[in-house]
């Protein structure tokens, strides 16, 4: 008998893959427990358009990530640091950081776990980071940082 999965199974496969059990194993284990539904024309043709629709989501924030890389590439914020004698920095700048000034200064509402910063930035003046914003897609941009008076 051919089942849809709902669920990941351990020793038949992943959700919403089509898979072949034995009848009983599907009457009795598969169905009961609502892992699976068996597979007729209509449900494999609700799974077909369940799929082109994940597909269509996907394509469609994929496309965001890509024209929110563009603006950002031109953008950048400003951040201040404290400096002593010497100009030695006090500390240095969180992604943390970044992300509120970029919701405060820009309006980009941006979390700070897709920010990331290769060395930390412990000096003055301008810095290029990375923001994951897709799998795919990986953004530039400037963080400027200037001495705080």
């Amino acid at each position: 008998m051919k089942v849809i999965l709902l669920q990941d199974v351990k020793s038949l496969g992943k959700k919403d893959e089509i898979v072949d059990v034995s009848d009983g194993y599907a009457r009795n284990f598969v169905l009961p427990k609502k892992l699976g539904i068996e597979a007729t024309p209509k449900n494999l043709n609700d799974l077909k358009l369940k799929k082109a629709n994940e597909d269509k989501i996907a394509a469609e924030k994929l496309a965001e990530a890509k024209a929110l890389a563009e603006k950002l590439k031109d953008e950048s914020v400003t951040l201040t640091m404290k400096v002593g004698e010497g100009g030695r920095t006090f500390g240095s700048i969180s992604s943390k950081e970044i992300a509120e000034a970029m919701k405060k200064q820009l309006g980009y509402d941006i979390d700070k776990k897709k920010i990331v910063i290769k060395d930390q930035i412990k000096s003055l003046g301008t810095t290029i980071i990375d923001i994951k914003l897709h799998s795919q897609v990986t953004a530039k941009f400037n963080v400027k940082v200037i001495e705080a008076k």
